[in-house]
């Protein structure tokens, strides 16, 4: 019988003095073994440490000495957690540290996902010389441009949610000595917490109650600081820093994930530029239909079949098993054949089916224009909104207002915050009766379309707010109606000139689906996503500093002269 031993709470003093503290599970018997540390400031203590998508028993009865650490200033260990700050000089010195201690054979590995997937990646930048290979699950690339903002919009529902969820428990109980006064803080919390759906609509941001009562979490204050973002930035991103990367990484996404960019970027990043061939040539990418730290063979209100799930992918390993093979070959030496394995492996929705690839985006991808079209009244569902791969021509424009006091509601997608907002695939007809969502669909299809990379709208705008917001989301409407959303994006026009006719591109991420015979291709248009990001108020300035709001007139354009398109990546099917 396997038997594992436990040490709790061991140091690791760092270079300033500051003193770290992990537990350690290893194997019951003499020898040394390579090791595979995990770092984060979500509490060593708890039972599922590895956030529930690792079976780390299996690791250390495999012949691996595990080690979970607390990162500086978060429960156990000592200093201040200021978020990522710290995390690239303190990797360095944990990974050296483990390297050497008695029962390690000099060989470090890293696993982990999100914030611990992060400190992988911090910790690789700096060469570590005994970090052989990491495994970061759904991580960033940039804490700046992917956890506060994206294209301009502030990540509105997860920054509350993370700052008032992840940081703030462990700051009451470090900051209030009194018994009584942290029981009371901690009341406060959950109250909080539970109506959180009301909190979101709390504005200027800057004065958000929750964590101002509370008296805890100012980095997410700072967070809504542009000049203390910049200012941070560097520290906080790996993006410029890719040609200092020599380890092989296993980079593993979903197309739900609300990281699914930053881990692509990233796969991008390092296989172009790393600073050895090995390391370059050692990249793998691995997309399933998941969401955040989510591997079920159902997501939201969609089930991809059991060899979707984490746990039986393509009906041949576990996620332990992938990572089990992929140290094996690096920490131990052992030919698993993972390294011979295709770079990519993707989950194509619609088919079902796991399929390896070569390149990304795919050499093979067919980039077409599918055009917008309507008389004038595309509003909802039920209005004459159509798409088609034909250009427009003297077609009337689409006009809907947007108000801020009034917002699009959230509805799946790949989101990460609390409250009453799904995340991953959900039915969209709720949301598509609504005025203020132009809804564009095709004629049932024919023949099978394969569309599997990144996507984008372009569209010709025209607004007669200062600043506002555009939005695109790509839906799969199934033969009965039912309204799957894929992906989708948006995009913040800061102080446009109003009147102005313009074109813009919205990032809508990537995706992988094959819509099947049968079912139409659909985009919404609209002006909001809350509350996943900030309601922009129309006026020149945000929910973080502002109260005031005004009325918008979007209106958008599909003529000869001004063709609105989604892009779509055509993959052509074999048949």
């Amino acid at each position: 019988m396997n038997q594992i031993l436990v040490e709790k709470n061991v140091p690791c003093t760092l270079r300033d003095g500051t003193v770290l503290y992990a537990d350690i599970y290893r194997p019951n018997k003499e020898g040394k073994f390579p090791v595979l540390l995990t770092r984060h400031p979500y509490n060593k203590d708890l039972p599922f440490y590895s956030h529930r998508y690792l079976d780390t028993n299996r690791l250390v009865q495999n012949g691996y000495v595990v080690i979970n650490q607390d990162v500086r200033g978060r429960y156990n260990s000592e200093g201040n957690f200021y978020p990522m700050i710290h995390e690239a000089e303190d990797g360095y010195d944990t990974v050296e540290w483990a390297a050497k201690l008695p029962f390690s054979n000099g060989k470090v590995g890293m696993f982990g996902l999100s914030y611990y997937g992060f400190t992988q990646l911090l910790a690789a930048s700096e060469q570590p010389p005994h970090l052989q290979a990491i495994a970061p699950v759904m991580t960033l690339s940039n804490r700046r441009d992917t956890t506060f903002t994206e294209s301009g919009a502030f990540l509105l529902a997860s920054s509350e949610t993370w700052g008032l969820e992840s940081l703030a428990p462990d700051e009451i109980k470090r900051k209030y000595k009194d018994p009584a006064l942290i029981e009371e803080k901690m009341k406060q919390l959950a109250h909080f917490y539970n109506n959180i759906n009301e909190w979101y609509r709390f504005r200027p941001v800057k004065d958000w109650p929750p964590l101002k009562e509370l008296g805890v979490a100012a980095a997410f204050y700072d967070s809504l600081d542009e000049t203390v973002r910049e200012e941070l930035g560097e520290r906080m991103s790996i993006s410029h820093k890719y040609h200092q990367f020599t380890v092989p990484a296993y980079h593993i996404a979903g197309w739900y994930d609300n990281l699914l960019p930053s881990t692509i970027k990233n796969y991008q990043g390092m296989s172009e530029n790393a600073a050895t061939s090995e390391a370059r040539e050692n990249q793998k990418l691995m997309i399933g239909a998941w969401g955040h730290g989510v591997y079920t063979s159902t997501l939201g209100e969609r089930t991809f079949g059991l060899h979707a799930a984490g746990d039986w992918i393509d009906y041949k390993e576990d996620l332990t098993g992938l990572h089990l093979r992929w140290f094996d070959f690096w920490l131990k030496g052992i030919d698993t054949g993972i390294v011979n394995q295709a770079p990519i492996k993707i989950f194509v929705m619609g088919i079902n089916e796991w399929r390896d690839e070569y390149e990304w985006p795919l050499a093979r991808t067919n980039y077409k224009p599918f055009y917008l079209h309507s008389e004038g009244k595309a509003n909802t569902r039920f209005g004459d909104g159509v798409l088609s791969w034909e250009k427009p021509g003297n077609e009337p424009n689409d006009q809907f207002f947007y108000d801020p006091e009034n917002p699009v509601p959230t509805k799946g997608g790949g989101t990460l915050f609390a409250g009453a907002h799904t995340y991953g695939p959900q039915d969209q007809r709720r949301i598509e009766e609504r005025e203020d969502v132009l809804v564009y669909t095709s004629q049932p299809l024919e023949q099978p379309l394969e569309v599997t990379g990144p996507i984008k709208a372009k569209l010709w705008v025209q607004t007669d707010a200062v600043s506002t917001d555009f939005t695109a989301k790509l839906i799969d409407v199934m033969p009965d109606g039912t309204a799957y959303n894929l992906t989708d994006g948006i995009v913040r026009l800061s102080n446009q000139t109003t009147g102005n006719t313009v074109e813009i591109e919205i990032d809508m991420w990537a995706s992988s689906n094959v819509f099947l015979p049968g079912h139409c291709i659909r985009v919404e248009v609209s002006s909001s996503n809350f509350p996943r990001y900030d309601a922009n108020l129309n006026t020149g300035k945000t929910m973080i500093d502002s109260l005031e709001s005004k009325l918008a007139r979007q209106t958008i354009f599909h003529q000869e002269e001004y063709p609105s398109y989604l892009l779509l990546p055509v993959i052509e099917i074999e048949k």
